[in-house]
């Protein structure tokens, strides 16, 4: 995915940070290769993405972002992240070994 950065505020870090994980983790989440899946359910005001994905530390990662267009840059903006839990990350890998793709 081609990106030029970021787009953070008070509320889409705050929505991070409330879940203990950092702006760098989301941000190295982004820098690997994070499985993206379309959030269907919640796009009714804008695409919004599911991205999964490990930590340098290997946490899983669940995020949801949208992309922005800001004065000829790609942004990604994060709308929230959180640790994924043992069962989703076995239903994630369960669905990835079976089939390559994820629903939740």
């Amino acid at each position: 995915m081609d990106f030029s950065g970021f787009d953070w505020d008070d509320g889409n870090r705050e929505k991070c940070r409330k879940h203990g994980v950092s702006i760098a983790e989301v941000e190295n989440l982004f820098l690997s290769v994070p499985g993206l899946w379309p959030d269907l359910k919640n796009s009714a005001l804008e695409p919004r993405t599911r991205a999964i994905g490990k930590t340098a530390k290997g946490r899983w990662i669940f995020a949801v972002f949208t992309i922005r267009f800001r004065e000829g840059f790609v942004l990604i903006r994060p709308i929230s992240a959180r640790y994924m839990h043992a069962k989703e990350i076995a239903h994630y890998e369960k669905a990835q070994a079976t089939s390559g793709s994820y629903e939740r």
